[in-house]
């Protein structure tokens, strides 16, 4: 069923003075962060690639063997 259009439920009620800076400050902020998040995110793409390559042509490196420990004599 249909509701009924009224003026209550039509427009938005508006904000007053504070609610509306804050609501520019979290649109701004919001928009500051998400800038840096893509920033972020795309230098580590590069910098994955930039690694994956050097591994690519990088020859194997030899794993060393730890020197095992020699155990105490004990005394009796």
């Amino acid at each position: 069923m249909a509701r009924s259009i009224t003026k209550e439920n039509m427009f938005a009620t508006p904000l007053n003075k504070s609610e509306a800076k804050g609501d520019v400050t979290t649109r701004v902020a919001q928009s500051i962060i998400d800038t840096e998040i893509a920033a972020r995110e795309a230098k580590t793409a590069r910098l994955k690639a930039a690694r994956l390559e050097m591994e690519a042509t990088q020859e194997p490196l030899a794993i060393a063997k730890k020197p095992t420990r020699k155990k105490p004599a004990t005394h009796k």
